[in-house]
């Protein structure tokens, strides 16, 4: 279980929080709720607030509400209640909390096929109901900004090679996968009604392929978390497909960059396209290249490829994401693939 002391995680904290362009000082003695903040993006989101806490005296109040609590204090323990506040809680239910909240950051959702496959539902309610009950707890605070995590997923089919955040392709609305990226376009419909009706400011950060430290890699189903999951585990890459899918990844300092430019430097009412587009790979090529960054484990690559495929997986081919968008918040991406991969591979053998 990754924690706030794991020294792969300390080095990212410590680059995250030096990043000249983002205006952290607009969280100095605030109060940040974070939803679902034992997730990967949220854990970093979280953990570096409190960096800030640790070395800069920001006096920051962090809210992490969670529903596995055993997983979360794994997490969270050795953090001082002084600044962290773990709330058992389901997004789904309307929240209650009598100090103010300065910032919100809906991340509890779940993009696991695992999880897409045997709890659709759960997922439209977590996005839907979520997001809801979230706005109704913003009306009554006078929030500064709602960040709400969205994903890729919600351009559907591709319709031009590289989208920006105003294009738009169709869904499959009863496809398996639907639940969703359905029920992201419908929280950030939401989103966009509350602040017409109420002036409720938010931003949107729409993700792809993001990695990291803190990442589940048991029984998940994304590519990545399986092949970082057979490595740590030292066992043998098995492609269930032929590997010829493309895909770039965004390491996880990169990501947490960005969310905390589009949370504190973003348009209120603005959709960022989040990602790493510099160096696509081709499935195969990435289980090759894990193997040979860490040779010492001598493992191979060996395809296992099913006669079906399980629908839960996206289907959807490659989306190109323009980045530009991002990029005037002053946002730069600093970690190539090889090194995230080394420096994710390692902070969970550390």
């Amino acid at each position: 279980m990754i924690t706030f002391e794991n020294k792969i995680v300390q080095k990212d904290l410590k680059e995250i929080v030096s990043s000249s362009y983002i205006n952290f000082e607009k969280l100095r003695g605030k109060t940040v709720l974070i939803t679902g903040v034992s997730g990967m993006l949220a854990t970093y989101l979280a953990y570096t607030i409190y960096y800030l806490d640790l070395h800069e005296n920001f006096q920051t109040k962090i809210l992490g509400t969670a529903r596995n609590m055993e997983k979360a204090n794994a997490k969270f323990h050795t953090l001082s209640k002084d600044y962290f506040e773990l709330i058992q809680h389901d997004v789904t239910l309307p929240l209650e909390y009598k100090g103010n909240i300065d910032y919100i950051i809906h991340a509890a959702s779940n993009a696991s096929p695992r999880f897409i496959a045997t709890d659709p539902v759960g997922i439209i309610k977590a996005n839907t109901l979520g997001t809801l009950n979230l706005l109704e707890l913003a009306r009554k605070k006078e929030i500064q900004n709602f960040l709400f995590l969205s994903t890729r997923e919600i351009y559907g089919k591709a319709i031009k090679k590289v989208l920006t955040e105003q294009d738009y392709g169709g869904l499959d609305i009863l496809s398996q996968r639907a639940c969703y990226p359905e029920s992201k376009r419908m929280a950030e419909t939401l989103l966009e009604s509350y602040s017409v009706q109420y002036h409720i400011p938010y931003t949107v950060a729409r993700i792809a392929h993001s990695y990291g430290p803190g990442m589940e890699i048991n029984n998940d189903g994304r590519i990545m978390s399986d092949l970082i999951s057979n490595v740590v585990n030292n066992e043998d890459i098995i492609l269930k497909s032929t590997g010829s899918a493309e895909r770039a990844f965004c390491y996880i300092l990169d990501a947490i960059t960005a969310l905390f430019a589009i949370l504190l430097n973003g348009e209120s009412g603005q959709a960022y396209n989040v990602a790493n587009e510099d160096e696509p790979i081709k499935i195969k090529n990435l289980a090759e290249k894990l193997v040979k960054l860490i040779p010492e484990k001598n493992l191979k690559v060996k395809f296992d490829i099913p006669k079906t495929q399980s629908s839960a997986y996206s289907t959807d081919g490659r989306t190109v994401m323009d980045m530009s968008k991002l990029e005037t918040l002053g946002w730069e991406r600093s970690v190539p693939l090889d090194l995230g991969l080394k420096k994710t591979v390692e902070s969970f053998e550390e």
